[in-house]
């Protein structure tokens, strides 16, 4: 079983929006997408996807999107990002889901031996500090992330590899101690994936956060073809 993790895929089925005004880069970028997870990924595979999948308001709508997915080979594990404004409650998106596909809401899932936990996150203090509003909300983010990784803590066994996902990257530069940044060090996963990011060079990405691999993976840095991060 190999994991891999693609953000950011931004599909719009029911809801137009081209996403070529970000760059040439994007025309045509959902074929892009099905035609380099199919050369990519296996039916034994597993894909994360952090975060911002479908343009749509509502549920109905979104699954539109999601069976496109779901119908490409492997298994997917989602989380939400800050588009994804049709996310509805954790029952009601787990009757609604595709065969094949997993929601990490406040918990976690172990797919084989590999555990995957994670939250959406948010603005992270840099340069300037977070404005009231903003820190309310990410440390709403880290105490739901803690639930995560405590329920990933009980379905671990000894010797699983651990996965921390995001859809907000978890620190911004200078990257000074934050409130998801100290929950990340003290559950000290195998690795970090977060999306989110458009443009910015891998190498200009936060890669190690206290020592642990970080990968960003929005759709647009990885040339829409999904990241290996694990060969288990």
């Amino acid at each position: 079983m190999r994991v891999y993790a693609i953000a950011d895929l931004h599909l719009a089925t029911v809801t137009p929006k081209p996403m070529s005004v970000f760059g040439p880069q994007w025309a045509e970028h959902p074929q892009a997408i099905y035609d380099r997870w199919r050369e990519t990924i296996r039916s034994e595979d597993v894909v994360l996807l952090p975060g911002d999948l479908s343009w749509a308001m509502r549920l109905p709508d979104a699954l539109q999107d999601l069976a496109t997915i779901a119908d490409l080979p492997g298994t997917k594990v989602l989380l939400r990002g800050n588009h994804d404004y049709w996310w509805p409650t954790a029952g009601k998106l787990r009757a609604a889901l595709p065969a094949g596909m997993l929601a990490i809401v406040n918990d976690a899932v172990r797919v084989g031996n590999v555990v995957v936990c994670g939250t959406r996150g948010w603005l992270t203090p840099g340069y300037e500090p977070l404005g009231e509003e903003d820190a309310r909300l990410l440390a709403r983010e880290a105490e739901r992330l803690k639930l995560s990784v405590q329920a990933a803590e009980r379905l671990r066994q000894p010797g699983d590899p651990l996965i921390l996902m995001l859809h907000y990257p978890p620190a911004t530069s200078p990257y000074p101690p934050n409130p998801l940044s100290r929950v990340i060090e003290d559950a000290r996963p195998d690795l970090i994936v977060y999306g989110h990011l458009h443009g910015v060079p891998v190498e200009r990405s936060l890669r190690h956060l206290a020592g642990i691999p970080a990968h960003l993976v929005a759709a647009d840095v990885l040339k829409f073809t999904p990241k290996l991060l694990l060969d288990v």
